[in-house]
């Protein structure tokens, strides 16, 4: 017992440290993806280009999928964390891993792309580590799968769907927010602060890196490529561009920014980063692809930056059929620059965007859809104005800004549910209570039993032995309540001469549908009565479950036992399914009409109900007395409505499922529990006698 219950511990430690490892990481991978969609999207275009099949999706749907691939990210993480539809998310949790995991096995054995991007930009993995990574979660998985009820949820189930909800509309908020602006937090090498120059410094000793840039060019149908020693004349139409490393070495965070003049080449990198002034910097990886809905703010800004004389560049890697078509739709006077394509989709997240530089270093970024208004500035040189300094918002106070988002409306939408919720249930127990009330008046006019089931244990030697020790302990100190002991078949004659029926009652633990005949291994309800007992249980959840006993059958059973003397010990009770479902109301109410609410009220004073919930039979989980209560006050008020109140009052109605010395006073407390049927706990004297001891406290 001792070593079982050890081992329990340890696996309920092990999976809820596993739960909170793949909650954060869940939660972390999905919020960076969410933050940064763009990023995301160009992600999935590299696995889609290495598989040589992105042809067939176009943007939008890699967009679409980057936004639903950190919504699921998001959603697992904070449902594993809050324990939600437990059994659903594991197995979600589960398949994705599956999935991932082969994913980065193949990028292990392949090496199609340079990291897997399953932390965007703020981890950059390799692809062995990434590999490692879901071995590790894929073993976590595999074990919440098993064992998804050791996790104890932190959301009741009836606020749970307003977490599901929020959940997603949060992740699907924050990625259109990310898209429409920028990313709230940008962990790429180009965020704000950042001094160019010096991000492209290699430490002194250090092995440097040797990197070829590429210029692919065209002229009379014929394209060659091209370097910067041998750049050709303006007759060449420029066509792509593209930044290889070529030597391993010390590769500084930024290591592959550069500006060449669309038309000559020239560099001019050096000359931009080390400006001591202002510099705006347009960037649009395609313009073919870009916006210009805004084309008119963006020729402000330009007109401003000339007035005062500040620099202003368009950085691009399209084609010079592109940007003469970008000139003629949006009246464009700024100069073009050539820079690679990968560089621009880094430096910002906007296609256009627009940086500005002091010095070198960048201290403002703005999407498209977030221009600077430059009629708000006038004629202010930027020195003066908000948007020619470094913004104060620190990191701590977007992280911060973030969590209160998700987590005061999500606690306030719960506030809110759970006062509608509870002025609902005042007013159903307000009607409920018409009929209860008098229950809990007259209790004492109703019989507390107190019942053992000892199933399929004990051979027939044990069995008389235990009946005896039962029976001596009870003559000697008298209970409080009845006490029946349900046996199987080949014990109950032998049994019944060592019981005092004044103190223990003898039944059955199950008898045929048929009254007689060949029925070969069967035992009839007469055959169970000559034995001398007077108690039958009928209806229990594993007869139902392994012998497929119907709601038809169990009807039979009834009427046979109660032809025959025997009183019967009803069971009912709904699955953990059905339960979270909560259709427990519904499912106990079908089994009571299925077989025992035809009777006369005549039969119905030989009928004893035992409310089992199926989840804690043999589980060593007990519902709480509360929700015992719950339930038992629910199944008195439905024979009321068919029996009427004083029938209702007078039934003995049993809570079981892991009933123990330890919890029967607090369940015996309730005032429509009339005592219980025991299953474990029977087979041992002391342990039952101290469940039976309970009506005495």
């Amino acid at each position: 017992m001792m070593k079982n219950m050890a081992t329990h511990i340890l696996t309920k430690i092990a999976v809820n440290i596993g739960r909170l490892l793949m909650a954060i990481t869940f939660i972390f991978s999905g919020f960076v993806k969410g933050i940064d969609p763009l990023g995301t999207q160009y992600k999935i275009t590299d696995y889609l280009e290495a598989l040589h099949i992105d042809w067939m999706f176009p943007s939008w749907s890699t967009l679409l999928m980057s936004i639903v691939l950190a919504m699921c990210e998001f959603a697992i993480g904070i449902f594993l964390l809050l324990a939600i539809r437990r059994k659903l998310v594991s197995k979600i949790a589960l398949l994705l891993m599956s999935v991932m995991t082969l994913i980065t096995l193949w990028i292990v054995i392949a090496d199609p792309v340079k990291d897997c991007g399953c932390f965007g930009d703020a981890v950059v993995l390799t692809n062995m580590e990434t590999f490692v990574k879901n071995l590790i979660l894929l073993a976590i998985a595999i074990l919440l799968w098993k064992k998804p009820m050791e996790m104890p949820q932190l959301v009741s189930k009836p606020t749970q769907w307003i977490a599901i909800n929020y959940t997603f509309l949060f992740s699907i908020v924050m990625s259109i927010w990310s898209l429409w602006y920028l990313p709230q937090f940008d962990f790429r090498p180009y965020h704000i602060g950042v001094n160019i120059a010096k991000g492209m410094e290699i430490p002194k000793g250090a092995k440097q890196p040797k990197f070829d840039t590429t210029f692919i060019l065209e002229k009379n149908g014929e394209r060659k490529e091209f370097t910067i020693d041998n750049y050709p004349d303006s007759t060449w139409t420029f066509i792509d561009s593209k930044t290889v490393q070529t030597e391993e070495g010390y590769v500084p965070p930024i290591h592959d920014f550069s500006i060449a003049d669309a038309k000559t080449g020239e560099d001019i990198t050096q000359e931009v980063i080390h400006d001591k002034g202002y510099t705006f910097l347009l960037v649009s990886p395609h313009l073919e692809f870009a916006d210009d809905s805004n084309f008119g703010n963006i020729d402000e800004i330009y007109e401003y930056a000339n007035d005062h004389g500040y620099r202003f560049l368009c950085l691009t890697a399209s084609t010079e059929k592109a940007i003469k078509h970008w000139q003629d739709i949006t009246g464009a006077e700024y100069p073009f620059y050539v820079t690679d394509e990968t560089t621009l989709k880094t430096v910002i997240r906007s296609n256009p965007g627009l940086l500005l530089l002091k010095n070198g270093t960048i201290i403002q970024k703005w999407s498209h859809n977030d221009l600077p208004d430059m009629a708000e500035i006038g004629d202010k040189p930027l020195e003066k104005t908000e948007i020619g300094k470094m913004p104060e918002v620190s990191a701590a106070k977007k992280i911060a800004g973030i969590i209160s988002w998700f987590i005061i409306p999500l606690v306030l939408l719960t506030i809110a549910d759970r006062l509608w919720a509870w002025g609902a249930w005042i007013r159903k127990k307000e009607n409920s209570n018409r009929i209860l009330s008098t229950f809990k008046k007259k209790r004492k006019m109703r019989k507390k039993i107190v019942a053992g089931n000892w199933k399929m244990n004990m051979n027939l030697q044990d069995g008389v032995a235990l009946a005896k020790e039962i029976n001596e302990a009870l003559v000697a100190d008298k209970p409080n309540c009845d006490v029946v002991i349900c046996t199987p078949f080949i014990h109950l004659a032998s049994v019944a001469q060592v019981l005092d029926s004044e103190i223990v009652g003898l039944g059955a633990e199950n008898c045929a549908d048929k009254a007689k005949g060949a029925f070969t291994g069967e035992v009839s309800a007469e055959m169970v009565k000559s034995t001398g007992a007077q108690y039958v249980i009928l209806g229990h959840s594993e007869r139902r479950q392994y012998y497929g006993e119907t709601a038809e059958i169990l009807k039979e059973k009834v009427e046979l036992a109660l032809a025959n003397g025997l009183k019967v010990i009803f069971c009912c009770g709904e699955t953990l399914e059905e339960r979270e479902a909560e259709k427990q109301n519904e499912v106990v109410k079908a089994e009571l009409e299925g077989s025992v609410f035809h009777l006369s009220a005549d039969d119905w004073k030989n009928i004893i109900l035992a409310y089992e919930p199926i989840w804690a039979i043999g589980t060593g989980k007990t519902a709480t007395s509360d929700q015992a209560e719950e339930m038992l006050a629910y199944i008195r008020s439905i024979v009321a409505e068919k029996y009427g109140n004083e029938a209702a009052e007078e039934t003995s109605i049993l809570y079981g499922g892991s009933c123990k010395a330890s919890n029967a006073p607090e369940l015996f407390a309730k005032p429509n529990i009339d005592g219980g049927l025991i299953g474990g706990a029977s087979l041992k004297a002391a342990d039952f006698k101290g469940i039976i001891d309970a009506w005495k406290k």
